[in-house]
């Protein structure tokens, strides 16, 4: 069964870009280059392993902050140190990625207040007040505190493929099975609901089959989307937690 993913928590790679920087509490005017650059692959390879389709601007930043942090590798002589203090680090070769970084930002908050304008331009109606009791039901209230996106359970998903990796055995024989998203749904809610607590994200995955770890975490994805368990995280890179709603 094909199951397509379509990401929109992000235009392109400068965004997901500040999106790191944010995250990690980085000054956009002193990247560090080695760290931030980890950051990016290792959701490019999270992606992969997801069979997602991605768009050639991701992998074209990801070779150029490849090459920002090799040419900061080289060694420098002497001469080159002095030419670099004079000319106040006009030769660093991250200027060009974080005037493009600014640049994106700026038009970002833009348009972020563009949109606030549109919000607000479209609360604004002629129409005479009508009586909407008949439409008044009772809404539960959400979890405000939660701030746990896509690319959070991306990440949980890289972690949990490396350790699954360290776990599997040496050799062994694997008898291919088929499994649809929706079984797996299926089982996971029902996992969730029997134990009646909530459980760790990494309790869900009881299979090293990268096949079921990967239809696994697209039916916790989904069950996500549908509102049908919640997710939990007491803060940013703590432990992932996932509880079934209750009726």
């Amino acid at each position: 069964m094909q199951y397509n993913v379509k990401i929109e928590a992000f235009e392109g790679p400068l965004d997901l870009l500040l999106h790191l920087i944010n995250r990690l509490e980085i000054d956009i005017y002193d990247i560090p280059v080695a760290e931030i650059t980890e950051q990016y692959l290792m959701y490019i390879h999270a992606m992969k392993e997801l069979q997602l389709d991605l768009a050639s601007e991701y992998l074209v930043m990801a070779a150029t902050l490849l090459a920002i942090k090799s040419k900061m590798l080289l060694p420098k002589h002497e001469e080159e140190l002095e030419d670099e203090f004079e000319f106040d680090h006009e030769g660093d070769p991250r200027n060009e990625l974080v005037e493009r970084l600014i640049e994106y930002k700026k038009f970002k908050e833009a348009a972020s207040d563009l949109k606030s304008l549109e919000e607000e331009r479209g609360l604004m109606y002629t129409k005479p007040p009508s009586d909407l009791t008949e439409y008044a039901h009772e809404v539960k209230s959400e979890n405000a505190n939660l701030d746990i996106s896509l690319y959070d359970m991306l990440g949980a998903f890289q972690k949990l493929l490396r350790r699954k990796k360290l776990q599997r055995p040496i050799s062994t024989k694997i008898a291919r099975q088929e499994i649809s998203i929706e079984k797996r749904m299926d089982e996971v809610l029902s996992f969730l609901k029997e134990s009646g607590t909530r459980k760790k994200f990494y309790d869900l995955f009881p299979e090293s089959d990268r096949e079921h770890i990967v239809v696994t975490f697209l039916a916790i994805l989904e069950l996500i989307k549908r509102k049908e368990i919640d997710v939990e995280q007491e803060r940013n890179f703590a432990e992932i937690y996932m509880t079934a709603r209750k009726e």
